[in-house]
């Protein structure tokens, strides 16, 4: 008996976890722990903004307590990666504490450097987009760096819905707020609010990608000519759904399809060039799953 597709497909998913995709998953792992910790070392810290999370609270615990920030992200996540190996288990603290201390190593490591830039607005701008591609990285690899990601994942397995950098958005905000009361210093938590929000924006970018696509349903009589050219000239599946008009009793063929944004105007052409009249619905997807998308197997970061 000839094996099902999707069983392929989810053993192929699944395989890619073992051997030789450890070893790079770890490797990603490593580049992502030097990406934030340039982040911070080279961009934040020195310009003492306190972007959110326990990074944030250890730079502000660096300024009033004393103890370098990278060590104070170590010593913090210590209680957070006890709470991740009792909800997610040995196999994922693993990885997350590999992480973790690297990148409290490779903090401290840079601070030395000081800061690559004195402009708040520049620093702002490249620590957030590095701090959302290594956080980014380091999902995609299966681990987290500790501190807020493992929080973050422990509400998504109560509220799935969320995303996660909505959810680091709310806590952030948080800390951003503390970090304006003990700095005394509001022009800089605007600032650090500044990279909150690049994070946010850049890290669901990274994660799920621009999959953001329009929905059409097209009610017409030239059903199967619209079908036609939009399977041959675009390249996308449509499927039939049999309707059937209210006042009419009229049986019709209703076409669905799911394209990418920049096709929509050439299917837009299309049935209006087959039929001027044809009624047409057109909305917003953001999460497609399937081929020429993203794998339904895939884990939802």
């Amino acid at each position: 008996m000839e094996e099902h597709a999707a069983a392929r497909v989810k053993r192929l998913y699944q395989r890619k976890r073992s051997g030789a995709g450890i070893v790079r998953d770890y490797l990603v792992i490593t580049v992502a722990a030097l990406l934030y910790a340039v982040a911070i070392s080279l961009f934040l810290d020195p310009n003492s903004l306190a972007p959110g999370g326990v990074t944030g609270i250890s730079i502000i615990l660096n300024r009033t307590v004393g103890l370098p920030t990278g060590t104070w992200i170590l010593l913090l996540n210590i209680p957070i990666l006890i709470l991740g190996t009792w909800k997610f288990g040995v196999r994922f603290i693993v990885s997350t504490i590999y992480c973790t201390v690297t990148t409290s190593f490779f903090t401290n490591l840079l601070a030395a450097y000081g800061a690559l830039t004195e402009d708040p607005l520049l620093a702002a701008l490249v620590g957030g987009i590095l701090i959302a591609l290594a956080l980014g990285w380091t999902f995609k690899a299966g681990a987290t760096t500790g501190g807020m990601d493992i929080i973050i994942k422990v509400i998504r397995l109560k509220i799935p819905h969320l995303k996660t950098g909505y959810l680091f958005l709310v806590l952030d905000i948080i800390v951003v707020s503390l970090s304006a009361l003990l700095f005394k210093n509001v022009d800089r938590a605007l600032y650090a609010g500044l990279v909150v929000y690049i994070t946010s924006h850049v890290l669901d970018l990274v994660l799920y990608g621009r999959d953001g696509a329009k929905l059409i349903y097209i009610i017409s009589d030239h059903s199967e000519k619209i079908a036609d050219r939009i399977l041959d000239e675009l390249d996308i599946g449509v499927t039939y759904i049999q309707g059937e008009g209210a006042y009419s009793g009229k049986e019709k063929r209703v076409i669905l399809c799911v394209l990418r944004k920049q096709l929509s105007s050439k299917a837009e052409e299309i049935i209006r060039e087959e039929d001027p009249k044809a009624f047409l619905i057109i909305s917003s997807a953001t999460e497609i799953y399937g081929e020429g998308y993203k794998s339904i197997f895939s884990e939802k970061l």
